[in-house]
């Protein structure tokens, strides 16, 4: 199996793809629901939800409680600082892949000092976990130029778009800045999944045992673009972690509503579920932007 060398890293935020619904632009927003006890909650109505655009309540145009397909790009840290933990890597991003459904497409990636990522979108859950064997080592983290390589994969890509990220550390080589990479993800609606993993290795360089600190950006990125974060202690949960993400990216609700404003700003976004004890975590802002509306 080859992989295809990432290209060029685009630090600009791409052009903002609206969605038109007869002649009416439509602010797309998908929601996750949990509990008290942090447990999905799939079975709530339209009226169960509110949303407000800059603090101001907007009614729903669009709602729909049903699974829908996903095109998403898996991308690992396979740098040094891993390699204790690469093989368990492997076992939980596989289980990841194995509960993708029959619609859903994905791709695979690695970075170190270097971005892979496999040649093109596939729904075939073999050949994907194949190719998690044939990822590579290296040295350095390139965090922020993987996802927003990623981004770039999802590019002209129809429906629900999705990056999962995994690292165990900072970013050290990378061109893209964390700022760069949350704008492009809002500009073109891409949830971003991040997981963040303590693991330990020896420090050449420091001639001691070194526990490494995922890089403090991930959570931002998936606050900001409602995708999940997770902080791991123990290569133990990764396997259940990776099963969590594909859960959630099935069990989510689609919410829209029509913009009364198209100013070209940053939209902070709301979403709210009226019962009480739920929690509902949703992208936090859009971009208001009138290009190429009608």
């Amino acid at each position: 199996m080859g992989f295809a060398l990432a290209g060029a890293i685009s630090l600009c935020a791409a052009a903002q793809q609206p969605t038109f619904r007869g002649g009416t632009r439509l602010v797309s927003v998908y929601a996750t629901v949990t509990d008290a006890e942090r447990r999905l909650v799939p079975s709530l109505t339209e009226q169960d939800f509110e949303i407000l655009d800059n603090d101001k309540p907007q009614p729903l145009a669009f709602f729909r409680n049903e699974t829908e397909p996903i095109t998403v790009v898996v991308m690992l840290d396979t740098s040094y600082s891993m390699t204790r933990s690469i093989p368990l890597l492997r076992s939980a991003a596989e289980q990841f892949l194995l509960r993708l459904l029959p619609a859903d497409k994905a791709r695979v990636g690695a970075f170190n000092d270097k971005i892979e990522i496999s040649s093109h979108f596939s729904s075939n859950r073999d050949a994907l976990i194949g190719e998690l064997k044939d990822l590579d080592y290296g040295n350095g983290t390139r965090l922020w130029d993987a996802v927003s390589a990623s981004l770039d994969a999802l590019q002209g890509i129809e429906g629900r778009r999705v990056v999962l990220v995994l690292t165990d550390g900072d970013d050290t080589q990378s061109k893209a800045r964390l700022g760069g990479v949350t704008d492009a993800a809002r500009a073109d609606d891409v949830m971003v999944y991040a997981i963040g993993l303590e693991s330990d290795y020896f420090d050449i360089g420091a001639n001691r045992n070194v526990r490494s600190k995922p890089d403090g950006g991930l959570k931002k990125i998936a606050e900001e673009t409602g995708g999940g974060y997770f902080e791991l202690k123990k290569t133990a949960d990764l396997s259940p972690t990776f099963t969590r993400v594909a859960q959630e990216l099935h069990s989510q609700y689609a919410l829209g509503f029509s913009p009364k404003e198209l100013d070209g700003r940053v939209h902070k976004l709301t979403v709210r579920a009226k019962q009480a004890g739920m929690t509902v975590r949703a992208r936090k802002s859009y971009l208001a932007s009138a290009e190429k509306a009608p």
